[in-house]
């Protein structure tokens, strides 16, 4: 199949080099690309994109836009691509519904791979702010326990997917402890914690522990 990727970025030389990295794809193709907030609504509406990559710091505002999409167009797959590495800004883009966030200084072949992602549904998060965000750098971890989780929210519903014993193990695994330490408090074999922990990624369609970790923190409740 092919993904049809909608471009929103004020910087024409930017969104050439990005237009023509998709492009060398076969599953990928621009469908559209825009220079503004306006547009991006515009273009996400009429163009019906598989995935939009969002500038977070063009005219109107990327989260103005980001929240506008979502709000219209909640199952539509959105990814922040910018320049900043501000954990404050990944989780402001994650709480309105970023399905990514992406740096612009990242390669062709990376920036290809976050897009298939994202197309297939699975969050991505540059590595090194995913790590930030779950030291609890500048404040990050408030973000994680902001509400009650709803079940009718599509993270609600990944983790409603996971056993009882599935579940203990992710919430270990979010408060970083290691396979072994978890087969060693739970009674397990190592082996079986391996295998839980590949069922979990499956499960709620995520690449690493790290992105599982992340997916746990935000549905976490209060307290």
């Amino acid at each position: 199949m092919t993904t049809r990727v909608l471009i929103v970025d004020d910087h024409p030389l930017f969104r050439q080099g990005l237009s023509m990295a998709l492009g060398e794809t076969e599953d990928l193709v621009v469908c559209g690309e825009g220079t503004c907030a306006q547009d991006a609504v515009d273009l996400s509406r009429d163009l019906q994109p598989d995935v939009v990559l969002l500038d977070l710091s063009m005219p109107g505002g990327g989260f103005a836009a980001l929240e506008h999409i979502r709000a219209c167009q909640p199952a539509l797959r959105v990814a922040v691509l910018t320049a900043s590495e501000d954990c404050d800004d990944v989780m402001k883009a994650m709480k309105l519904g970023a399905r990514g966030y992406v740096l612009k200084g990242v390669g062709g072949n990376a920036l290809i791979d976050a897009v298939r992602d994202i197309a297939r549904g699975v969050g991505h998060v540059a590595p090194t702010l995913a790590a930030a965000i779950l030291s609890g750098h500048n404040g990050a971890e408030g973000w994680f326990r902001t509400k009650e989780p709803d079940i009718g929210d599509p993270t609600s519903r990944r983790l409603a997917q996971l056993t009882p014993r599935e579940a203990h193990v992710l919430k270990m695994v979010a408060a970083g402890f290691s396979n072994k330490e978890i087969a060693r408090q739970g009674d397990m074999q190592e082996k079986t914690v391996k295998h839980h922990v590949t069922r979990i990624l499956q499960k709620l369609q995520v690449r690493n522990r790290t992105e599982a970790a992340m997916v746990w923190r935000s549905a976490e409740p209060a307290g």
